[in-house]
């Protein structure tokens, strides 16, 4: 099997199979609420964009951040934490995110489109499996100007250790992501809209037994659902 990478500039050249990668945090978090119930959730660059979609399915929750700030007009932030005991069944969620929604958005050419955090790593690998791709594309959402996305990085590489018949190192895939640039700045008293928690949420690998696959459907919009 082939690997390759792509970052936010170079993922619209991707084609195949391709995997977003967004740790820290937009595919945790929408991990958990898909786990916690949610029917669907909308990709999408803006936060315009999320707004006006929210105007044609106002029972949908909106949900975010802009460098990791919540957005003031959205129902929730950026944090797995935050869904903790909150039922979403049959809800529709809306995301934005400065990292994860867009390397979504901006890989339109790929054939197959999957968005993966840690905590679904393994049922990700699985699904590309069963789907019988010689080529992945691991996008890492977090790679910024030369700098930075090793968080993603890491779990590129614990999927990639799976999908070659290899045991990841999880210890080492775990203290990369701790170490990384985004994973040292959780639980700084200064960044409160960061918390140690949702590092500690993002780190629970093979939590979930689901894959996200991102498919289109009518007027263009992109949807996340749970593959099992």
């Amino acid at each position: 099997m082939e690997f390759e990478h792509a970052d936010l500039q170079s993922c619209s050249q991707a084609t195949g199979v391709v995997v977003v990668i967004d740790v820290l945090r937009a595919f945790t978090t929408a991990a958990y609420a898909l786990d916690a119930g949610a029917r669907q959730i909308l990709p999408v660059s803006t936060v315009e964009e999320a707004l006006n979609l929210h105007s044609q399915f106002p029972a949908a929750l909106t949900m975010g951040e802009i460098d990791g700030v919540p957005v003031k007009e959205f129902d929730l932030g950026n944090s797995p934490s935050e869904l903790n005991g909150r039922d979403l069944t049959g809800r529709t969620l809306i995301q934005r995110t400065t990292s994860g929604t867009q390397g979504i958005v901006r890989s339109r050419q790929a054939k197959t489109l999957l968005a993966a955090s840690l905590v679904c790593a393994g049922a990700t690998a699985d699904l590309i499996f069963r789907l019988g791709t010689q080529k992945v594309t691991f996008v890492i959402t977090g790679h910024r100007e030369g700098d930075g996305g090793d968080e993603d990085l890491a779990c590129a590489d614990y999927i990639r250790a799976l999908l070659i018949g290899e045991q990841p190192p999880v210890e080492t895939i775990l203290r990369r992501v701790r170490e990384s640039r985004e994973g040292r700045l959780f639980g700084d008293v200064s960044r409160p809209e960061l918390p140690a928690a949702d590092l500690d949420y993002s780190l629970e690998v093979d939590r979930f037994d689901f894959a996200m696959q991102v498919v289109r459907v009518e007027d263009g919009l992109r949807v996340i659902k749970k593959v099992i």
